[in-house]
């Protein structure tokens, strides 16, 4: 060693960057999609990821798994069709969603997910059906992106975000059913409740 110069640090020990902390999160999340590891799995690994120091700690978290994940599988597509569609509950949250609200109608339901996800982009297309989009508390819309069409758009979040929590990017338009975005209501607040407790 050279006198004076610090000793090299081995690429194991060196320290990771927010992008590649999120990075090693999407792969995760994408890993969990493809059913190669469980959901309480991810849980415990999405957490490691993001309070990850070095590059170590997030190679640990994906050596098992195939090298070439690819990160980009595809939006995950709705269409409301005759009789309508919706996700709700706990699901695996992808980075792109494409809704169609068709004749029947399309609800995002966010508020049951565990998303580490830094943003999210919704295209929604309102159409006759029309597209209700509901997020947690803490999660904040881009809405710049809208066309209100025949149907409107409506926009009923709080701009108040909390950490760790994804922004939606949102775009598409109204059509003539049009789209709302919105947190829960307090019936879906007291539903959820009772569900947690029973």
């Amino acid at each position: 060693m050279t006198a004076g110069l610090p000793e090299p640090v081995r690429r194991g020990e060196t320290r990771v960057s927010h992008e590649e902390r999120e990075a090693v999160v999407e792969r995760l999340s994408t890993a969990a999609a493809e059913g190669r590891i469980d959901l309480s799995e991810l849980d415990v690994r999405l957490d490691l990821a993001l309070n990850a120091k070095t590059y170590a700690d997030l190679e640990s978290l994906t050596a098992d798994l195939p090298p070439d994940v690819p990160v980009d599988q595809g939006p995950l597509v709705l269409k409301g069709g005759m009789n309508g569609a919706s996700r709700s509950g706990r699901w695996l949250v992808p980075a792109r969603i494409a809704v169609y609200g068709g004749m029947g109608a399309v609800k995002l339901d966010f508020t049951q997910t565990e998303c580490r996800l830094p943003e999210i982009e919704i295209e929604a297309h309102g159409q006759m059906g029309g597209v209700t989009i509901i997020i947690p508390d803490g999660w904040v819309a881009g809405t710049a992106g809208m066309e209100p069409g025949l149907g409107g758009f409506t926009d009923k979040t709080t701009s108040q975000r909390l950490p760790r929590t994804p922004l939606i990017r949102l775009t598409g338009t109204g059509g003539a059913g049009g789209v709302v975005i919105r947190h829960p209501n307090s019936w879906e607040r007291r539903t959820q409740r009772r569900a947690q407790s029973a």
